[in-house]
């Protein structure tokens, strides 16, 4: 037997098998479980989950986040363009805000409301209930739009150059597979899922990072390393015919060839705002922390949610090293004569035109086919397809919670749980449906990760300003929030549409429109993020001075009320601060590293 083959061979996939076999049946040991305790369907825990442990709240936030666009976007851009990307990555100290500053929020919520909020929930009580509908719509139609279709697309190459199994069958295959797990597994089954592949994640990933080094160092991690350094500074070429390099986060330089997709400064700040809305106001994390125990005192869910955001935020320090740098090292392997390892584009035929996914996106299936022995690729691979299931499938369930809780349930009052289950499954199979007809139209859109960020960086800044104004601001009104809300998207959405039709700004557009609107369509799109936000803010605060003032039970909702602060006081100690303080040293330390 060839234990250092570069391909899969017969003892890799029967590993597989018996593997996903086993990741099978826990979930559903653990979900018939958790159904004995219940004695009963019920929809809340169906879809929320209920009192878990901090860690394994820790774990459902990391994994929820890691799905196939890190598998092969964040490699891929790691290949492509270095550490850039990173400061989407390293946002651990992002995670603290949402324990820190917004759960106690929620929580009062919870206890005051007598039920677990949604986001949508949140923004009805601060403002008005079409604010909160207005959300609703705008998360179910990101999530159609960008994530689950995303993950999907990323998901068919990643199975392609990992597994060869041909593009389509593997990204409808991954989506089928979700579904039918989420809607039989609710979110107790994605948590079991997460505590089960988190380890295996992120070892397997690391390995693929030593390993990685030690092929390219000649057998040495470290002189591994050092040439990964080195070639990174060989690339980047401008048109002045400087290397400016990947090695570095920011790209001050306007020759640089880099400089648009992370311009100086503007891109820690653009970055910041998308980590802002997704980390502390997105239900697809949101939710990871809302599940709470019956009985219990809220300081007590509130010291067990607090400690799971930080368990997450030093998770969060490891895409980097899991995904990122592996890419880096792939390209500087597939450079080295004779290392053996290729980076071939793949072709896919949409049904509208023949799309060609670049050789750098396969940089990570590459690497595990690669450097990884004969029997470990099998143990590695289920737990990246456990990931891709995982993430998924909390996609699918914040859908199902969103339609149920916000939608169903106002509408039709007084069912039973079951039938709450029901319509949380059924939204289930829509979701699965719309992202499967929805990825040939976004493969025809152009480069996935542009198309990505863009709808991220159009999407984010209402929802930032809408929350942020709502806490900060007793002052800021209900109609200034709902129209903020409203505005803000319709301009993104704008902008989107201009993004289509000019390939993202870099066309040559012609005619009078296009030369007018030049400021709008045109500047960059991180940039455009800041004004943005910036002039929603101005918006709302206009709005405000003409509009009614919120009523008292809104501002004690929502604002810093005696009771929040009590909260916050009752449920930390000097432990919690000093691991959260050590988040934030490591997110300094690396972008002092690779500045």
């Amino acid at each position: 037997m060839n234990w250092n083959s570069h391909e899969f061979i017969w003892l890799d996939w029967v590993i597989i098998a018996v593997g996903i076999c086993a990741v099978t049946w826990a979930v559903w040991r653990s979900v018939q479980k958790d159904k004995r305790l219940q004695k009963g369907a019920n929809s809340e825990d169906f879809l929320f989950g209920k009192g878990e442990p901090w860690y394994i709240i820790g774990a459902a936030i990391f994994a929820a986040n890691i799905g196939s666009e890190h598998l092969v976007g964040l490699a891929g851009t790691g290949a492509k363009a270095g550490v850039g990307m990173a400061h989407w990555e390293m946002q651990g100290w992002m995670i603290l805000i949402l324990g820190w500053l917004f759960v106690p929020f929620y929580q009062l919520m919870n206890n005051k409301l007598g039920k677990i909020i949604t986001m949508p929930d949140f923004l009805k009580n601060r403002y008005t209930p079409r604010t909160g509908s207005w959300l609703s719509i705008i998360t179910l139609i990101a999530y159609v739009l960008t994530k689950v279709s995303v993950t999907a697309y990323t998901g068919g190459i990643f199975m392609e150059s990992l597994l060869g199994i041909p593009f389509w069958y593997g990204a409808i295959g991954l989506i089928v597979l979700t579904g039918i797990f989420t809607i039989f597994g609710g979110m107790k089954g994605v948590m079991t899922l997460s505590a089960i592949q988190t380890p295996i994640l992120i070892i397997g990933s690391f390995l693929v990072l030593f390993l990685g080094l030690a092929a390219l160092g000649g057998g040495s991690i470290a002189h591994g390393w050092t040439a990964m350094i080195d070639y990174s500074k060989t690339l980047n070429v401008g048109k002045d015919g400087v290397a400016y390099g990947t090695n570095h986060m920011f790209h001050f330089n306007t020759g640089d060839p880099l400089y648009d997709d992370y311009p100086g400064f503007w891109v820690f700040i653009g970055a910041s705002i998308i980590g802002f809305w997704y980390w502390a106001t997105d239900q697809h994390i949101v939710q990871r922390v809302l599940g709470q125990t019956k009985g219990e005192a809220s300081d007590v869910v509130m010291k067990r949610a607090r400690r799971g955001t930080i368990a997450a935020g030093y998770f969060k320090l490891l895409p980097v090293f899991m995904f990122l740098i592996p890419g880096m090292i792939a390209v500087a392997l597939a450079s080295k004569p004779g290392s053996g390892l290729t980076l071939n584009n793949i072709i896919v035929s949409t049904g509208i035109k023949d799309i060609k996914i670049e050789g750098t996106d396969t940089a990570f299936g590459q690497m595990v086919k690669y450097v990884l022995p004969a029997g470990v690729k099998g143990i590695v691979t289920i737990g990246f397809i456990s990931a891709l299931v995982a993430s998924l499938a909390a996609f699918f369930n914040s859908c199902a919670t969103l339609f149920t809780e916000d939608f169903y349930k106002p509408m039709f009052k007084g069912k039973s749980e079951a039938r709450y289950v029901l319509i949380g499954r059924i939204a289930t199979v829509v979701v699965v449906l719309l992202g499967i007809i929805w990825i040939p139209v976004m493969m025809s859109l152009g480069s996935l990760y542009s198309y990505l960020q863009g709808i991220q960086s159009l999407l984010a800044p209402a929802m930032v300003a809408v929350f942020v104004l709502g806490i900060f601001s007793k002052r800021i009104t209900p109609k200034s929030g709902e129209a903020g809300l409203i505005v803000g998207f319709l301009i993104g959405m704008v902008r989107l549409l201009t993004n289509i039709l000019t390939n993202t700004g870099r066309d040559a557009m012609t005619g009078w429109y296009w030369e007018s609107t030049r400021w709008f369509w045109h500047t960059n799109w991180l940039i455009f993020e800041i004004w943005l936000l910036v002039f929603i803010m101005l918006f709302m605060v206009v709005v405000s001075f003409f509009t009614a003032k919120p009523t008292a039970q809104q501002v004690e909702f929502i604002t810093f009320t005696g009771d929040y602060k009590k909260l916050i006081r009752n449920s930390w100690n000097k432990w919690d601060v000093i691991a959260s303080l050590g988040v934030v040293v490591l997110c300094a330390v690396f972008y002092w590293y690779f500045w």
